[in-house]
């Protein structure tokens, strides 16, 4: 790393010293109406074939220009191309500056454009001249849908559908790949995962009013990271105006399903400063949504002779109140024509505070005749409730506090007239901690159990026994979980002219990355035996749900349990009233400490083949080092060491892409890639765990390789000069080495003792007990294509041209060869978890300059959620179908009032086992509504 620095620097004093002869010419381009950043717009100088595009701050630059008198044209989607004349001198850096009008119809009218269609214009036109496949959103287009957190935001997105949780978006599924082989940035910056064994960035944590763009990269280009099979999520916060900016929204709700009311605040400010050297802005949201779900899950087992029923079945009722507060700044100082430097920072925090009542029928066994008939069913009952200490901070609920931090200071330097230098320092953190978690549970055992199973979808278990005096108290305990996760980066890129075809534009660039990762997990859990005896459900303080309104149906009554207030009021910490002992074999297993050192280096070359065929190829290295320590686990509860293993890999990722223009509003693009998705943090630590009354087995595999993919891509783009896209694409990818979970039911000593050379062997001799592991597969397809119009129906007569359409669906297909089930066999006709074969979003808009109307659908078909040991075992998503609906109203020139109404459809949760008729979980939320008020200056 060290020497591939040293000679980025040696060449750019080189480049430098025989680089006078030429000019810079640089500048910005604005809305001349408002003052906003136009990226992604094109810019040409002529004579000559020079040309290049506004990054995200409105900022270009030309390297190399000859000496001499130039005319700058501009074009922009949405708006009047314009020109301006500029002279180069040698040495020096010529500044020209756009601010561009809304533009004409054949010279009849001027198009007045809406925030939310200025919005679009900035992001189609970033899209269109990305040199990679990608889908831009503008904050302005999210702002438009009713999305509290960027996750529902994304889901609109093409060829993206989002697993929630507790009713909001969390994991992102880019081209139906799982979360974990996407990748997620702020500003460039990787995401570290709050989460305690996976990679999995969550999105709900990030509140959609505090970002500018969503930035979908589908292809990558040998600059960016590399783990993102699936694709590479960038979240781009607030730039610095180029002016005053005052931004403010407040907003109030109601959530039918608690009654509960919601409240949301934001507020953005900015300017610029010092002659417009220095530019600031700073935002905070504010989000607190008090609601919960009404739930149900049933477990479902096959007996030996072929009958079908639950062993275990829970309704559970959820209190839910989610509170997010985000702050972020951001400041760019222009030291002068030549050098920035900018700086970002940062902070989200989420409190989810959680009760859970949960009434279960458990173990259910059937009762058989003589012939095999089943004759009736036992089981056991429990009552439990979920909840943390009476504290102002938890309030007698579960509290999970999450938290992401990101810092950055990067600089951009052109260090001569052909050469220019960025940079890049980041520090990011995500924890996730769970303090004071409570557990007290009423149980009564072996008791009669009636099962209903003529409806499927809606299967009900019952018991005779279902009384508060017959609940016995079983236990109470209490743990503190806390995950933690750093990550440190650097990144340095060089570029500079060089071009093999005569009087057509090339750039060469070279770079270097580093990522150094830090993540540890430290759970504790205790159990606490009361030396005064707690009696059962019907001696203490209770609450009584019942089944009113309760949304899977009225027959599912949660019923009584044990209060919140007194759960969270029990002085567990005194030795005078309970006795604590720690239980290992709930966290031991679990708990680990990953370190990661990622070190990069690329060469990219941009060339122009003629004047409308551009190539971008490359090559990236990428060498990873892992340490990872984890417990060896002995009968659950035994500590009997610690293993800590060491590995590095290295990839070699190339890719190459093509870009036609077969004219200014026509793209086609082609791209052939490679990427990789390194293994969950917790499939990688070297534990061993062993429970021998289930004569079963556990390990972490160290030696687990990151799934290498190779992605073809292809997409035709048409681009409306009334800001509006029809696009259509095709794509595949071949996975190896995709990860899988191994299941050996004959697992041996001998098998043990070859494995694991040095360690105490928990196997018996003859023995053959179940050995689990996550392990590499062979080979994985995926494929599909995607459409998407987005159209503001402007040449439409009278009223009518204010209807805008919004439009995309995605179809996917995996084939995965290499999973084996429970038996050790070979699984044919098995898909990639996660790969949704249908995805489509529907939105219908209406805008005048005073009025916007929006109603919005998005539609995920079901897929395969999670691998069991056969076809019966496993789970699938089951279809959602979402309709959103939103309004707002300018009553002043910088005043509007908005309303929202989010799931109006009341769609649930819900997964099934094996047959879509075979409900494993169905959970409702019931619709969410929103008013407000919002000033922008």
């Amino acid at each position: 790393m060290n020497r591939l620095l040293l000679v980025l620097l040696c060449t750019c004093f080189g480049l430098s010293a025989f680089a006078q002869e030429a000019g810079l010419v640089t500048g910005s381009v604005v809305d001349r109406s408002q003052g906003l950043s136009l990226p992604g717009a094109t810019l040409k100088l002529s004579p000559g074939n020079h040309y290049t595009v506004s990054n995200q701050f409105g900022k270009f630059e030309f390297l190399g220009v000859p000496v001499g008198n130039y005319t700058v044209t501009i074009t922009y989607l949405g708006y009047e191309p314009l020109t301006q004349e500029v002279t180069v001198t040698a040495g020096q850096a010529a500044e020209v500056n756009f601010r561009l009008a809304d533009r004409q119809i054949a010279g009849r009218e001027v198009v007045i454009m809406g925030d939310r269609l200025r919005g679009q214009a900035r992001a189609l036109n970033q899209q269109k001249n990305n040199q990679n496949i990608t889908n831009i959103v503008s904050a302005d287009q999210i702002g438009r849908f009713p999305d509290a957190n960027i996750g529902d935001a994304m889901k609109r997105i093409p060829g993206i559908t989002m697993q929630n949780d507790q009713g909001e978006a969390r994991n992102i599924i880019i081209r139906g790949l799982a979360p974990e082989l996407n990748s997620v940035t702020m500003n460039g910056d990787r995401i570290p995962s709050a989460e305690g064994d996976n990679r999995r960035v969550q999105m709900d944590l990030i509140p959609s009013d505090m970002i500018q763009t969503i930035e979908v990269n589908k292809t990558l280009t040998p600059d960016m990271d590399a783990d993102a099979i699936g694709g590479s999520v960038n979240l781009v916060t607030r730039a610095a105006p180029n002016g005053p900016r005052v931004s403010a929204t407040l907003s109030g709700g109601f959530n039918p399903i608690r009654s509960k009311p919601l409240y949301t605040g934001s507020l953005v400010l900015g300017n610029r400063f010092f002659n417009n050297k220095l530019g600031a802005v700073l935002s905070a949201s504010y989000n607190n949504n008090d609601y919960g779900s009404d739930n149900v899950e049933a477990a479902w087992v096959k007996d030996d002779f072929g009958n079908v029923y639950t062993e275990e079945m829970e309704i559970r009722k959820y209190d839910v109140q989610r509170i997010r507060r985000s702050v972020s700044a951001a400041l760019d100082y222009k030291i002068n024509a030549r050098n920035t430097i900018y700086l970002n920072s940062l902070y989200t925090w989420r409190y989810d505070r959680e009760n859970r009542f949960a009434y279960a029928i458990k173990d259910i066994e059937p009762e058989y005749d003589d012939n095999d008939q089943v004759t009736g069913y036992t089981g056991s009952l429990a009552r439990q409730n979920k909840g943390g200490i009476s504290s102002n901070r938890g309030k007698g609920r579960r509290l999970e506090d999450q938290r992401v931090q990101n810092y950055s200071i990067r600089g951009e330097h052109l260090l001569s007239p052909k050469v220019d230098l960025d940079w890049a320092a980041s520090f990011s953190t995500a924890s996730e901690r769970r303090p004071h978690e409570r557990y007290i549970e009423f149980v009564a055992e072996d008791v009669p159990v009636s099962l209903s199973l003529a409806d499927l979808r809606h299967p009900f278990a019952s018991s005779t026994s279902n009384l508060p005096e017959n609940f016995e108290f079983d236990g109470v305990t209490e743990n503190t979980d806390y995950t933690r996760e750093n990550e440190t980066g650097l990144k340095v890129n060089l570029r500079f002219p060089l071009s093999v075809v005569p009087g057509q534009k090339g750039r060469f660039r070279v770079g270097a990355r580093m990522r150094i990762k830090d993540k540890k997990r430290e759970n504790n859990f205790f159990e606490y035996d009361p030396l005064t005896p707690i009696g059962n459900l019907s001696t203490i303080p209770t609450v009584d749900w019942n089944g009113n309104n309760f949304q899977p149906g009225s027959k599912y009554v949660p019923g009584v349990f044990a209060s919140k207030d007194y759960l969270g009021g029990l002085d567990l910490g005194n030795p005078a009233l309970f006795e604590a002992s720690a239980d290992p074999s709930e966290y031991l297993g679990v708990n680990f400490h990953a370190k990661e050192t990622i070190t990069a280096g690329y060469i990219r070359w941009d060339q122009d083949l003629s004047s409308k065929l551009s190539m971008i190829a490359g090559v990236r290295l990428e060498n990873t080092h892992i340490n990872y320590t984890g417990n060896i686990v002995e009968e659950e509860s035994e500590l009997a060491g610690q293993r800590e293993i060491e590995n590095s890999y290295l990839n070699v990722l190339p890719g190459l892409t093509f870009k036609y223009m077969v004219n200014s509003d026509l793209v086609l693009r082609v791209a052939v890639t490679t990427a990789l998705a390194r293994p969950n943090y917790y499939d990688l630590t070297p534990y061993v765990s062993s429970i021998a009354e289930d004569e079963a087995l556990s390990a972490g595999n160290a030696e687990l390789k990151a799934a290498y993919s190779w992605n073809f891509d292809g997409m035709v783009e048409q681009y409306f000069k009334s800001v509006g896209l029809l696009s259509g694409g095709v794509f595949y990818k071949s996975i190896r080495d995709f990860i899988y979970v191994y299941r050996d039911q004959e697992y041996t000593t001998q098998q043990f003792a070859a494995d694991y050379p040095g360690l105490a062997n928990p196997v018996p001799d003859g023995a053959n007990w179940t050995y689990i592991q996550s392990r590499n597969g062979d080979n994985v397809r995926v494929y599909g294509f995607e459409v998407a119009l987005q159209r503001q129906l402007d040449f439409l007569p009278g009223f009518l041209k204010g209807f805008g359409v919004y439009l995309n669906y995605t179809y996917t297909k995996s084939e995965a060869d290499g999973i084996y089930n429970s038996d050790g066999e070979k699984r044919s006709g098995a898909t990639l978890p996660g790969t949704a074969p249908h995805m489509f979003n529907a939105s219908l808009s209406y805008e005048t300059p005073r009025l916007v109307l929006r109603l919005s659908g998005n539609y995920t078909a079901a897929y395969l959620d999670e691998l069991g040991g056969d076809d019966f075992g496993d789970r699938f998503y089951d279809k959602q179908f979402f309709l959103d609906a939103n309004a707002s109203f300018r009553v002043l020139p910088k005043w509007r009032i908005f309303g929202e109404a989010n799931n109006l459809t009341n769609q649930p949760l819900r997964y099934y086992q094996g047959i879509s008729s075979r409900t494993a979980q169905l959970e409702y939320y019931r619709p969410r509504y929103n008013f407000g008020l919002k000033f922008d200056l």
